[in-house]
This record gives structure tokens, C-alpha cells and sequence, in this order.
């Protein structure tokens, strides 16, 4: 029999055996064949990057001394150095002076750089650190073209360093030495034992190699960790699902093992494509599970539960890379998107759709990098992804494992990062499909009790103190950067991670006593700075962001100085304060508490600001555009019909929003794919109703996917003023390109004017000028300047290919006098019109 799901075919099959093996039969085995006719065929051939062998011939030391709170595993782990894969010019000009790049034109990328952190520096400084366009910027030329090949940094674990440097950083934490001494100690200890029981932290983190299933030239072996369980067997299509016919043996750890030989023929023991599961009994009764290191799950149409494939696709049909991966750029301007609701149409969109049709776009807007969300399968798919069931598999909603391989080549032959959405904070309390009580116990993976329960997201929570979960999740991080080249992580959830409240209930204030105390899950921080440690050392280029609301002090410190170890915390106060300046009207709003909220962040710690992402999108939640202009936006966005105040008010703000986030919020930046725009409808997730054990119902939506699209081409017509807005995002990506002013250390702000409601501030070479007054215009309007000359409008909000009302005249020229005005050397006049933001920068000519 056959059934399509997600674009695949998969065909049910009998696979006939020349072997009997326990209790199978000849000719017993059914398969799930994979035929694949959307990806290229050119890239189908060439060699596995997986080595069947070195997963079979590791080398290991004695496993009997065991870490705090958990157990080693009694296997072998390798000691073999990793290889080195290959990785991955003129000033870009933003067309028309940042205005005028329509969405059909190709973009180009900048490459090669470092990030840095912005600083405030005296005057004096100031011209030293300004960057020089010529010899700070290069590109490709062309958008389409394959990356040059540049010399790899090494690829090297650094040892424990000294916690002394994050004194030096913040002295404020000087009266909390002791909680971090203690922290730095036990991460310390724990790569002491790390190294003693694994050789090293290279090795532990590729349990992949080791757990699962792994191929070699003899067979197949299968292992797993189920301490709880009395027996299991391996069962599924390749011995008629018979309990009875791979009996597995258990080792003193708690690791069940068994070694399946090749057939007769030489063919694997289990074909391609196969389902399987393991049976355990159990504490909780006779189960069957999906293999906790499944490399990829499917959902049969008409059924609930998942089954587990074993996915190894013949040599020739292997997804091949054929690009290298970029350098980390130095300004990071993020697309955050979702594989399955990027369609305009209402479906399950597919890595091949999105490869082909959102890639292109992503590139033309001007971002850099891309991050999705909901790669890791889960079985509810309402969850947004964040309720993982199998933590290795890419979910099978949306294609193949090489299907998504051939989504992130394209991204990595467009210059873009792909960064994943990973999430190792809490997993899906799915019992059939996932972690939760894979033996039988409560406390497998999981803390005890209430600890190990989220009751907010209704999941479960690691126990980070557990040696072979610490194994799981690092080999976890490890196997989509090695497997997949993904250039890096935004891990979800790392507040509820680092303490034991879980951030419920609490109010970070910014009092020191909130971080360091008996609320923190040290476990949890010496994991993450593990995983970055792990993630640095060995993908130089990779980049980590923490999602962290809590402020964490020395959250983007490297492990060596004594820090947690993101490269960036992504700045999440900043949605919610426009959030709650857009319940207020225009003369409540403050500009002092503007730019308090965009400029409060730790010296020295990066981060990644963002007017809203996919929170605000959900339904009960409403978009920034929704906020503005709520359901005028039905009726008044064609620009053959006339506008309406509150469409005038809300096309303006969202675009002065998003500048000024850009403009001061951080080091990177984020949207959410279909915000660029102003996306009219919330996302809302097709669901039935729901029954709640009083006997309440949930209405559904009578599992509709209409409002689970993406209508990108309400962003492309020219005849509707979403079009305008698209184009002033796309210009203002292009500026940031230009002239990298997100990690300008160069920043001053000048003025924050409460009665003219006026901001003006410089970042690297430009000046910004935003006007939030409702009403108030201003001629001749005096604005400080660090440097000299002659000045050019390089971004204008109002012009009218941004929807706005072409007051500013793009041809003046604006000239520098000399003396002192807003504490600057300089001040050049300018015209500010009413709910404008204009970008200023020196004239080159």
C-alpha cells in the first residue's frame, strides 16, 4: 500500500530477507521507501558525510566514576580529532539612496566580519572608531553566487579559563563571588569528569555515534538509555513487529544494546524507510516507544501516533552540500519564519516551497540571516514547535531530512546564516511520541515531580544535573550543526531554564540578589556553558542567542572569562514596551522611556533587538500594525480608495518603530516573516474543539489553516499601501548593509525632546532624527553632529514610495556650522515634518 504526507510518497513494501535472525521470517520486512521527485538530482549524488565505521570504533576510558546526578553509560566514546569542513567584495550602495530597491531587484551580501559590541564613547574617541566604509566592507557580486572559500578558524575546546575578567566587566558583582566562584567551579569540575569518564567534550557531545541506530559495514547496531526498564526489544517492520525476535541486553548503566547483522546478500537488517520503535517493560507497563535518538518520524494519515523511521537513504540519493557556509556577519539582521505557515496559501507549506519561493525573498529584503522556528519534530503542531517530541528529527510535516539539507545549501549559497530555533529548555509531555516517560519512570529525562513539570507550557523540564541527559542535549546541538550545517541557535526558553521558578510569578527588577542566589539552577548554567563552550570551540563561525527576559548578568561573557557564553540575549523588553505605548495615545508617550527601554543593556553583552516577532503574531495577541490600525486594515489599504486618520498614523509609526529598534535597540536585529508589511491577520494554528476535564469546552477553529499562512503577496502589490511599507523595511536593511551601524561603537544620543516629542541621535557615520510628535512640524530645526561637511538624506519614512507624503526634499544638501548644540562639536538645520523619521549622512562627493 502507499500514502502521501508532505509532498512524499511513501510506499509500504515487503523487503524479502535471505536470513533468519531471531524469530523473522523470510520475506517478513516491510519498508517505507522514500521517492523523492522535488529535489535536484545533480545534488543527490556523491559521498555520506556520515562514516558508518568510526561510530563502531570508538575508543573510551572507565566509566566508573560517575558525574553528580546521573550515571556514564559504560560505552566507549571517541578520542578522534574532528576534520575541518571547508567553510565558508567595494562599498554596496543602497540603491536609490536606500529607497528605491523594489522587492523584484537582487540584493547582495557583505561578508567576512566580526561582530563587536556598541559602546558609548567621549568625543574625542569618537573619529578613531568610526568605521571606514572602503576598507570595512566587501561583497559579492553577485546575490546567486557560491561564497569564497576562506581560511577556517580552528577548531579547538578551549579549557576552563579565569572567572576574574567578569569582575573587571561588571564590579558590581563583586558582592555575589562566592554564588559565582561556586558556578565557575562546578562547570570546572564537570569538564573535569567530562574529560576523565569521555575523553573530552568532542566525544561526549557525538553520542549520535553512539546511541540510536548506528550503521556499519557489518550491520546495524541499536542502543538506548532506559534505566527504568526490566527488558526491551527493537520491533517494527523489519521483523513483523514481533517482540520475540530482537531481545535486547542491558549493560550495569541502564543501556540497552543489541547488534543486528547484515542479510545474507550483504543489505541492511533494516531497510530504509522502515517504521520501528522499541518495547519496553516497564514500571508502568509493557510500552512501545519511538527511539529517543530517531533521526526522523512520520504521522501515517488517519493515525495519532507517530512512528519512529529508520532513515538511511541509499548512498546516491544522500542530499550532497554544494556550498559553503558563510562567515558570521558583523550586523546580524535576522528573518524569523516557520517552514509550515509560509505559504500564502492555507496548507502546510514545504522546505522544497521554501527553499525555492521565501529563500529569494528573505535575500531581497535585505536580511542576513534566517531563523526557523519548529524544525524539531513534535506532534502537535499548534505547539509553534516548542513542544519537541524527537529532538533529532526534522519534522516530517514539511519534507525529508534532505529536503531541509537542500533548503539550507540554497540559504548558504545566498549568503544567508540559517540559524535554528532549538529548544532544550522543557519537552512535550506526549507520552506515545516523545521523552516523557520513555521507561516507564517520571524522572528518566526529567526532574521529580513538580520540578520537572511546567504547568504554564504544560510540558516536562530537564534534569541538567543528569550525566546522559547533559550527553543528549550537547549531542543534541552538535548533530544539527554536523548533520545539517546550520550556522548556529536561538535557544528557547533559557529564563525557565535558569531558575527554579522558572521565571513564573516573578518580576526581574534588576537586583543582583533575583540572579544569584538559591532560585538558580546551576545545573542548568553549567549546561549552557557547556553547550556554548562546545558550540564555540568546535563551529568557530556558529552563532548562539539566549532568549532571557531575566537580564542574566554575564549572559553573553565568554565561558573563559567566567560568562554564560551567548554571543547575543535577544533584547525581549523592547515588544513589550511598544506594546504598552500603543494601548496609549501619541502625547502619553514618552521619549526618555523610549530610549531607556531601546539602550538598557549590559556593557560588553550583545544583543538582538526586535519591535515584535512570532509572540505578538498570535491570535490573542495582536501585531503592531494590528495595534495601529486594527480593522480599518480590511477596508482601507487599496490606494485607490482613500485613507483614513488612523491608516495615515498607523503606516507612519510602524515604520518609525521598527527604525528606531533597528537604530538603537541592539547589535542585531529580528523580524517575523509577514511583519516587514504589516501582516493583517494574527496567527491562529488549526485546531478542534477542546474538552477540559471539568467539562468545559475550548472552541476550535474547525481545524482551519486560513489564518495559518503567510500572504506575502499583500506586500508585493503595488495597488495596496502594505506594498510601502514592505519597501521602507526592505530600505532599511540595505541602509544597515551599507553602513553597519548596528555595531557601530560610535553611539550619542543627543536629544530627547518631551515637549517637541523629537529624538535625535548619531550611530557610526549617520544621524537619525524622529519626529513622534501627532501634529508638529519643524522648519530649521537645529540638529549636533559629530563630524564636518555636507549632509544627504540617505532614509526617508515620508517618502511616498514608503507610503508616506514626500515632504522632505531628497535633492538639499545640508552643510555642518561650527560650535557647540546638544553637547555636539557641529549642528547642520533640518525639516522635521510631523511623524517622520529621517537618516542623515555625510555627502561623499
Amino acid at each position: 500500500m502507499a500514502f502521501a504526507f508532505a509532498g512524499i510518497r511513501f510506499s509500504l513494501a515487503l523487503s524479502p530477507r535471505s536470513v533468519i535472525h531471531g524469530d523473522r521470517k523470510n520475506g517478513g520486512n516491510a519498508s517505507l521507501t522514500f521517492l523523492k521527485d522535488s529535489l535536484p538530482r545533480k545534488v543527490l549524488a556523491g559521498n555520506s558525510s556520515y562514516d558508518p565505521d568510526s561510530a563502531s570504533t570508538t575508543a573510551a576510558a572507565s566509566r566508573k566514576v560517575l558525574a553528580p546526578g546521573g550515571e556514564s553509560d559504560g560505552l566507549s566514546s571517541s578520542t578522534d580529532s574532528i576534520g575541518n569542513p571547508e567553510v565558508s567584495p567595494d562599498d554596496l550602495e543602497v540603491l536609490q539612496e536606500s529607497t528605491g530597491l523594489s522587492i523584484q531587484d537582487e540584493g547582495k551580501i557583505k561578508a567576512g566580519q566580526t561582530p563587536m559590541s556598541s559602546e558609548a564613547m567621549d568625543d574625542e574617541a569618537m573619529d578613531d572608531e568610526i568605521m571606514n566604509e572602503g576598507a570595512k566592507q566587501s561583497i559579492h557580486s553577485q546575490a546567486n553566487q557560491t561564497i569564497e572559500k576562506v581560511e577556517e578558524k580552528p577548531r579547538f575546546i578551549a579549557p576552563p579559563g579565569s572567572v576574574k575578567r567578569i569582575y573587571e566587566i561588571d564590579p558590581s558583582l563583586e558582592g555575589h563571588r562566592a554564588h559565582l566562584d561556586h558556578r565557575y567551579n562546578q562547570y570546572k569540575k564537570m569538564r573535569g569528569l567530562i574529560d576523565q569518564n569521555e575523553g573530552g567534550l568532542d566525544a561526549f557531545s557525538r553520542g549520535y555515534e553512539k546511541f540510536g541506530f548506528i550503521r556499519s559495514a557489518d550491520g546495524i547496531t541499536y542502543r538506548e538509555w532506559a534505566p527504568g526498564a526490566k527488558s526491551a526489544a527493537v520491533i517494527g517492520d523489519f521483523n513483523n513487529w514481533n517482540p520475540n525476535a530482537d531481545v535486547m541486553n542491558r549493560n550495569e548503566f541502564g543501556v540497552w544494546e543489541i547488534f543486528l547483522p547484515n542479510n545474507a546478500d550483504g543489505s541492511p537488517p533494516i531497510p530504509h524507510g522502515s517504521r520501528v520503535k522499541i518495547r519496553m517493560n516497564t514500571p508502568s507497563g509493557i510500552k512501545d516507544s519511538i527511539p529517543a535518538w530517531i533521526k526522523f518520524s512520520v504521522q501515517a494519515p488517519g493515525e495519532i501516533p507517530y512512528n519512529g523511521i529508520y532513515y538511511d537513504p541509499p548512498q546516491e540519493e544522500k542530499y550532497v552540500f554544494q556550498h559553503p557556509q558563510p562567515k558570521a556577519p558583523k550586523s546580524l539582521r535576522i528573518y524569523e519564519s516557520h517552514v509550515g505557515m509560509s505559504s500564502p496559501e492555507p496548507k502546510i507549506n514545504t522546505y522544497v516551497s521554501f527553499r525555492d519561493d521565501v529563500l529569494p525573498r528573505i535575500k531581497r529584503l535585505g536580511y542576513n540571516a534566517v531563523q526557523i522556528m519548529a524544525i524539531q519534530e513534535h506532534s502537535y503542531y499548534a505547539s509553534f514547535g516548542y513542544h519537541v517530541t524527537n529532538f533529532f528529527a526534522p519534522s516530517s510535516r514539511f519534507g525529508t531530512p534532505d529536503e531541509l539539507k537542500s533548503l539550507i545549501d540554497r540559504a548558504h549559497e545566498l549568503g544567508l546564516l540559517v540559524l535554528m530555533d532549538i529548544v532544550h529548555s522543557h519537552a512535550s509531555n506526549n507520552v506515545l511520541d516523545g521523552l516523557n516517560q520513555f521507561d516507564g519512570t517520571d524522572t528518566h529525562y526529567f526532574h521529580f515531580g513538580s520540578r520537572g513539570y511546567h504547568w504554564m507550557w504544560d510540558s516536562r523540564l530537564f534534569n541538567y544535573g543528569s550525566w546522559e541527559v547533559l550527553r543528549f542535549l550537547l549531542s543534541n546541538a552538535r548533530w544539527w550543526l554536523e548533520e545539517y550545517k546550520f550556522d548556529g541557535f536561538r535557544f528557547d526558553g533559557v529564563t525557565s531554564m535558569m531558575y527554579t521558578h522558572n521565571g513564573l510569578q516573578v518580576a526581574f527588577t534588576g537586583n543582583y540578589n533575583e540572579y544569584f542566589g538559591y532560585a538558580t539552577d546551576v545545573d542548568a548554567m553549567i549546561y549552557l556553558m557547556l553547550v556554548n563552550d562546545m558550540i564555540h570551540g568546535l563551529y568557530p563561525e556558529a552563532v548562539t542567542i539566549g532568549e532571557d527576559v531575566s537580564g542574566m548578568p554575564t549572559f553573553c561573557i565568554p565561558v573563559q572569562d567566567g560568562g554564560v557564553g551567548f554571543d547575543y540575549r535577544l533584547h525581549m523588553a523592547i515588544a513589550d514596551k511598544w506594546i504598552e505605548l500603543l494601548k496609549l495615545k501619541d502625547e502619553h508617550w514618552k521619549m526618555g522611556d523610549i530610549v531607556h527601554t531601546l539602550t538598557n543593556r549590559r556593557w560588553l553583552e550583545k544583543c538582538v533587538a526586535y519591535a515584535e516577532s512570532h509572540d505578538q503574531a498570535l491570535v490573542g495577541d495582536k501585531t503592531i500594525a494590528f495595534w495601529l490600525m486594527d480593522k480599518d486594515m480590511y477596508d482601507f489599504m487599496a490606494l485607490d480608495r482613500p485613507s483614513t486618520p488612523r491608516i495615515d498614523r498607523g503606516i507612519a509609526l510602524h515604520k518609525m518603530i521598527r527604525l528606531i529598534t533597528m537604530g538603537l535597540g541592539g547589535e542585531g536585529y529580528l523580524n517575523f516573516m509577514g511583519n516587514e508589511f504589516g501582516h493583517p491577520e494574527w496567527i491562529d494554528f488549526p485546531r478542534g474543539d477542546q474538552r477540559l476535564p471539568d467539562g468545559r469546552v475550548i472552541s476550535g477553529n474547525n481545524n482551519s489553516f486560513d489564518k495559518c499562512r503567510r500572504m506575502f503577496d499583500l506586500g508585493d502589490a503595488g495597488y495596496l499601501r502594505y506594498r510601502g511599507m514592505q519597501e521602507f523595511d526592505q530600505a532599511m536593511q540595505h541602509l544597515e548593509e551599507k553602513y553597519g551601524f548596528m555595531t557601530s561603537k560610535h553611539q550619542y544620543i543627543s536629544r530627547q525632546d518631551e515637549g517637541d516629542r523629537v529624538i535625535v541621535f548619531e550611530r557610526g557615520d549617520l544621524v537619525f532624527v524622529f519626529n513622534f510628535h501627532w501634529t508638529n512640524s519643524y522648519f530649521d530645526y537645529r540638529v549636533g553632529c559629530l563630524k564636518p561637511g555636507k549632509y544627504k538624506v540617505v532614509l526617508d519614512s515620508d517618502d511616498k514610495l514608503f507610503g508616506g507624503f514626500n515632504r522632505i526634499d531628497r535633492t538639499a544638501e545640508y552643510f555642518s556650522n561650527e560650535g557647540f548644540y546638544d553637547k555636539r562639536a557641529r549642528s547642520f538645520l533640518v525639516y522635521a515634518p510631523s511623524r517622520t523619521a529621517v537618516v542623515y549622512a555625510l555627502s561623499e562627493d
